[in-house]
C-alpha cells in the first residue's frame, strides 16, 4: 500500500496538520501485469501573506523597572498591575494610523470616564479621537510630522494668518508701534500691564512682546484680585521679539488673568518672529522664545523655606517658629515670581483655541521655560483646545493647583508632553501627546507624573486622565507613562503606543518597602493616597509593534 500525506504550514507561531490522503486503490488482480495508479499530490496552495501576530507581550516588554533610592517595583508587578484592570488590551498591534484608529471600531472595549468625575464626558471610544473620521482636533491645531490631523488644518511651519495690512492701519491703546516686520505692522506689549488691555484683532497687525513680559503684579498667596486682565480677540498672533537676545515670555502674575479665546476657525497664535517669514521655521524649530506662564493663588505640596509644610487642602502650613503661614513656592524658569494660595477655586483666566509654537529655554539644568507652564492655578481657570507645539523643553508642565484640561496637544515636544507634580489635583479628558521622532531627551516621556522625590508632602499629587492618545517615538525614551511616588492616578479610555525597544509603562517608588513602597500601597486616608494607580479600557501598542 503506497500512502501520501499534505501538511500546510501557516504563518504565525502554530503550524497546523489540515488533511491527510492515501492512494491503496489497485486494480483487480488478473493475467499479467498489476497496474498501481497513484493520484499525484496537488499543487501546495502558498501561504498567506500579510503582517504576522506578534506573540504576547512580555513584563519585560511591557514596563521598565527603574531603582530609586533602593526601591524598585518590578516589571513583572507593574504588569499585573495593568492586567488587573478591566478591558486593557497589553497586546495592541497596528491599531493606529498616526494619531487616529485604523477604523471606527473602538480599540478595546470602552468603560464610562464619568465615574471618575462629573467633569468628564461620556464616551463609547478609547483615545482622543474615535476614529479616521473624527474633525474634532481639525482647524485649531497645526500639523507637522510629529502629528497630522488631517482635514483643512495647516501646517505649523506656515506663516500664520495675519491678513494684509490697509493703509492707515494702527496700533490699539496700549500698545507702541514698533514698525513694519516681514510686511506687518509690530504692535509691541509694554513689559509691565499694569492695567486691563485688549488685543483686538486687526488685519495685518501682530503683536510682539520682548523680554519678561508680566500681566498685573503679585498680589501674594492671600491678596485680592488686581483686576488687571490682557485679553486677546480670536485669530491674533502674538510673536516673540527676535531682535534682541532676551529670553522673551509672558507671565501672567497672581491675581491677575489672562483671556485668550479664539475660536476653531481662528486660534489664537504665540509664536517666534521668525515663523511669521516663509521658511523662517522649519519642521524642527523649538526654543525661540520662552513660552506662557500662569501663576495662581491654589495649593501646592512644595513650599519655599518658612512658608509651609502644608495640608491636605492646602489651608495652612507651619513655618519652623510655629507661626500659621501659607505655602508658596518660586516658579521655574523666572527668578522672583512664586505660586500658590488657599484658594482652590483661584481663577487666572481663560485660554481656548489657542496655539504655542517653538518655546522652550533652558536657564540652567532642571530650571527650564516650557510651552505652558501652570503655577497654583485652580479650578476657575478654563484651558481647553490648546496646541502647545515643539517646546525644547515640556508641551506644559503643572506645578500644583487644581486645574482641570479639555482637548490638549503636546506635538514635539524635546522633553515631556504632560508633566505634573508639586500636589496638582485635577483632571483631563481628550489629549494627545505626540512626542519628538529625534533628538528628545533621554528623561522625555508622553506623561510623567511625580512628586520630586518628596513622596508624602501634601497636597498630594492625584489626576485621572480619560480618552488620551500617547505616541511615543522618541528613540531614547524609555517608556510612554512614568509615574513616581507621591501620585495617585487612574487612567481611563487611553491609547498607548510606542516605538521599538521601549515599554509602556514606568512606575517608580523612592520609599517603602513590600507593600508599603509608596506608589503601589494600599490607601491611607492619614495620607491622602487613594491606593495603586489604575487602567481600565486601555489599548497598549508596545515595542513597535
Amino acid at each position: 500500500m503506497l500512502s501520501f500525506s499534505r501538511h500546510h504550514f501557516l504563518s504565525g507561531t502554530a503550524c497546523l496538520l489540515l488533511a491527510g490522503c492515501g492512494a491503496d486503490d489497485v486494480a483487480s488482480p488478473g493475467a499479467g501485469n498489476i497496474d498501481v495508479i497513484v493520484t499525484p499530490a496537488p499543487t501546495p496552495t502558498p501561504p498567506t501573506t500579510g503582517t504576522p501576530t506578534p506573540s504576547p507581550i512580555t513584563a519585560a516588554q511591557f514596563a521598565v523597572a527603574t531603582t530609586q533610592s533602593g526601591v524598585t517595583i518590578t516589571a513583572d508587578e507593574q504588569f499585573a498591575l495593568v492586567n488587573a484592570g478591566t478591558n486593557n488590551n497589553v497586546n495592541g498591534a497596528a491599531g493606529l494610523n498616526g494619531i487616529y484608529p485604523v477604523n471606527n471600531t473602538p480599540l478595546t472595549t470602552p468603560s464610562n470616564p464619568t465615574t471618575l468625575g462629573n467633569f468628564f464626558v461620556p464616551t463609547s471610544f478609547v483615545g482622543a479621537v474615535s476614529g479616521p473620521d473624527d474633525t474634532s482636533f481639525q482647524g485649531w491645531t497645526c500639523n507637522s510630522s510629529s502629528a497630522n490631523f488631517g482635514g483643512s488644518t495647516t501646517a505649523c511651519t506656515a506663516v500664520p494668518n495675519i491678513g494684509t495690512l490697509a493703509a492707515g492701519a494702527a496700533c490699539p491703546t496700549g500698545t507702541t508701534d514698533d514698525g513694519l516686520v516681514a510686511g506687518f505692522r509690530a504692535c509691541r506689549l509694554p513689559e509691565k500691564i499694569t492695567s486691563s488691555l485688549t488685543l483686538p484683532k486687526i488685519a495685518g497687525v501682530f503683536y510682539r512682546f520682548r523680554g519678561q513680559t508680566e500681566v498685573g503684579v503679585d498680589v501674594g498667596s492671600q491678596g485680592a484680585d488686581s483686576g488687571v486682565t490682557l485679553t486677546i480677540a480670536p485669530g491674533v498672533v502674538l510673536a516673540a521679539d527676535s531682535s534682541e537676545a532676551s529670553n522673551d515670555l509672558i507671565l501672567v502674575n497672581r491675581g491677575s488673568r489672562i483671556n485668550a479665546v479664539g475660536t476653531a476657525a481662528a486660534p489664537i497664535i504665540f509664536t517666534s518672529q521668525q515663523n511669521l517669514t516663509a521658511n523662517g521655521v522649519s519642521d524642527s524649530t523649538q526654543g525661540q522664545w520662552g513660552g506662557l506662564i500662569l501663576l495662581g493663588r491654589a495649593p501646592t505640596a512644595v513650599c519655599a523655606a518658612g512658608t509651609g509644610g502644608n495640608n491636605q487642602g492646602g489651608t495652612t502650613g507651619n513655618d519652623a517658629g510655629g507661626t500659621s503661614t501659607t505655602c508658596q513656592a518660586p516658579i521655574e524658569g523666572v527668578p522672583g515670581r512664586f505660586y500658590g494660595g488657599t484658594n482652590q477655586a483661584d481663577n487666572s483666566g481663560t485660554l481656548q483655541y489657542v496655539q504655542i509654537r517653538y518655546t522652550g529655554i533652558a536657564i540652567s539644568e532642571g530650571n527650564e521655560l516650557q510651552g505652558l507652564t501652570l503655577g497654583g492655578t485652580g479650578s476657575g481657570t478654563t484651558i481647553d483646545h490648546v496646541q502647545s507645539h515643539n517646546s525644547a523643553d515640556d508641551g506644559i508642565e503643572i506645578f500644583g493647583g487644581t486645574t482641570n484640561l479639555k482637548y490638549f496637544v503636546v506635538t514635539g515636544a524635546d522633553d515631556d508632553g504632560f508633566d505634573v507634580d508639586n500636589g496638582w489635583r485635577g483632571f483631563m479628558q481628550f489629549i494627545i501627546a505626540a512626542q519628538k521622532a529625534g533628538g528628545a531627551t533621554a528623561d522625555s516621556f508622553a506623561t510623567e507624573i511625580d512628586s520630586n522625590g518628596a513622596e508624602d508632602l501634601l497636597p498630594r499629587t492625584f489626576g485621572r486622565y480619560a480618552n488620551f492618545t500617547f505616541i511615543q517615538t522618541a528613540p531614547s525614551a524609555p517608556a510612554a507613562i512614568r509615574l513616581r511616588g507621591g501620585a495617585d492616578f487612574a487612567f481611563v479610555n487611553g491609547v498607548v503606543k510606542t516605538g521599538s525597544g521601549q515599554g509602556c509603562i514606568n512606575l517608580v517608588a523612592g520609599a517603602g518597602s513590600g507593600d508599603t513602597r509608596t506608589t503601589i500601597r494600599p490607601a491611607d486616608a492619614a495620607l491622602q493616597d487613594v491606593g495603586p494607580p489604575t487602567f481600565n479600557s486601555v489599548y497598549f501598542q508596545c515595542q513597535g509593534r
